[in-house]
């Protein structure tokens, strides 16, 4: 029996390497745009003239537009060509980036952030569909982990840049700075990218796409704002999770009786993709529920100023980086499942060493313990991208990434919205119980050194012991959410053996792959 035919893409050159990289910076770009604008959102209210309530709107319009258009991205690049769909949409994305940057009010910050993130919404899952298409089987876990560097390393790196950027330059500059990226992406694409076939025969599913839209944004919008709003308490927040389930019900109903749905459902015939999306949900939640705690609890809990906090953080991607130059290699020897349940068990321990911190945690432990945790989601992110599509059929694979990422940016709404009102909820209960053990009747007040610091008649003396108050609070907040989190991850480990065998599949196609890039 003769080999398979390698598609010229996947062949070894400087096309492919060129291809790549676009693929890469599409990918910062995107990645990047998720979390730098978040710090400079205080210096933004003052310039556009904004309410706290609505320079929020300047995540929350870019968030639901890219939760909302990724979903028809498999769909938009099997009708129109992925190239062209890659090069619109990088193109887009940069222009709404340099219009962001221009905005004079807050009208216009908002519906130039919603333009944001209508095209952003398809760079991450056409990089990826490109980057698996560009190499062979048995080099798709390097692919990924190329990949990989994008998706993960811009998230973590984002409030660095974002805060480096705003306080040397200005706002306008975290914006601006997608720009280069922009135009490379652009013009590496028209020059070195070949283009798919069109399949004009290919209707849209406007009723499946309308239900999908609204659950989806419904849903988007009651976890942004559910913090502020305090929740089941406001009305608003109550019907959009009312709209969403609607929406959600009429999607499924529909998508389940109709002869082309909007999503295709086959997709999830594919055991090792359904496990993909399995633990890509648990990488959502965990991944930037663990981001959003860990910036407060370095600025507010210990101190730091924000470059500070920044470049601490940037530890965890150092963590990752190194996780992702070795996977790729170790995926040849290893079952991926393997690397999974170890870089899974490898964050617990790092989650489980955070419940102990304090407010006089050191930097060799925050680094330490943030280096564990980037490795540990280095090994578990390569692995279970490269496993998602290891069998699953050529023709699903544009739909497979769009699917993959959306289930991960609802996954990581969810988490971040939990976290914070976990986060919230904690420091109020924990300070009430402290609180209770203010009285004259306490004997570690009446003790000298303490009364002479914390003097109870005195205003003074009562401000400092309710900011001690509040400081013990969030440690003990903090704490908890950890521990949900960590037990979270515990709870999904045995989920591994969803996953099949990856190193027999990938040894058994890498001879005849090898054998026809040759011929």
């Amino acid at each position: 029996m003769s080999a398979p035919a390698i598609s010229p893409s996947a062949v070894p050159g400087f096309r492919r390497n060129m291809v790549t990289i676009c693929a890469m910076t599409a990918t910062i770009m995107q990645a990047l745009d998720t979390t730098i604008a978040n710090v400079a959102l205080p210096y933004m209210q003052g310039t556009l003239s904004a309410s706290q309530d609505q320079i929020n709107w300047v995540l929350t319009s870019y968030i639901v537009a890219a939760a909302i258009m990724t979903a028809p991205v498999g769909w938009i690049a099997n009708r129109f060509g992925r190239k062209r769909t890659f090069i619109i949409c990088s193109a887009g994305f940069t222009i709404a980036s340099v219009l962001c940057g221009l905005a004079q009010d807050i009208n216009q910050m908002v519906l130039f952030r919603l333009l944001q993130g209508v095209f952003g919404a398809a760079l991450v899952p056409l990089s990826q569909a490109v980057m698996l298409d560009s190499y062979a089987l048995h080099e798709r876990a390097k692919a990924m982990s190329i990949w990989g560097m994008g998706v993960m390393m811009g998230p973590i790196m984002g409030p660095s840049l974002g805060a480096w950027l705003t306080e040397a330059y200005s706002w306008h500059w975290v914006f601006f700075v997608n720009l280069p990226f922009g135009i490379i992406t652009v013009l590496g694409l028209l020059a070195f990218m070949d283009e798919t076939k069109p399949n004009t025969e290919l209707t849209f599913d406007w009723f499946g796409f309308v239900a999908l839209a609204i659950g989806i944004g419904s849903l988007q919008i009651a976890l942004d704002r559910g913090e502020d709003q305090g929740w089941l308490e406001s009305s608003e927040i109550i019907i959009e999770f009312i709209i969403a389930a609607i929406g959600f019900y009429y999607f499924f109903a529909h998508s389940l009786t109709t002869a082309r749905p909007f999503v295709r459902f086959e997709l999830f015939k594919d055991k090792n993709f359904v496990g993909g999306c399995v633990f890509m949900i648990v990488m959502g939640l965990v991944l930037y529920s663990t981001m959003a705690l860990a910036s407060p609890y370095l600025q507010n809990v210990i101190g730091y100023p924000i470059i500070t906090a920044g470049m601490l953080l940037a530890t965890r991607g150092c963590g990752t980086f190194v996780a992702m130059m070795i996977v790729g290699r170790l995926m040849r020897y290893v079952e991926a499942r393997t690397l999974i349940i170890t870089g899974l068990s490898l964050t617990a321990v790092s989650l489980f060493r955070m419940t102990g911190w304090t407010d006089q945690t050191g930097v060799p432990e925050i680094v330490g313990v943030s280096i564990m945790q980037g490795f540990g989601f280095g090994l578990v992110f390569v692995p279970l991208s490269t496993v998602a599509f290891l069998s699953l059929p050529g023709y699903l694979r544009t739909d497979g990434t769009s699917m993959l990422t959306l289930v991960r940016n609802v996954a990581s709404s969810i988490g971040i919205s939990i976290a914070i009102a976990q986060l919230t909820e904690g420091a109020r209960r924990y300070h009430a119980i402290l609180n209770e053990h203010i009285t004259p009747f306490n004997h570690a007040l009446q003790m000298p050194d303490v009364s002479r610091m914390i003097n109870m008649s005195s205003d003074a003396g009562r401000a400092m012991a309710d900011a001690m108050l509040s400081i013990q609070a969030q440690i003990l907040a903090f704490s908890h959410d950890y521990q949900l989190v960590m037990s979270f991850i515990l709870v999904s480990i045995p989920l591994a053996v969803i996953i099949g065998s990856s190193k027999t599949a990938l040894r058994a196609q890498a001879a005849p792959a090898d054998h026809a890039v040759i011929e």
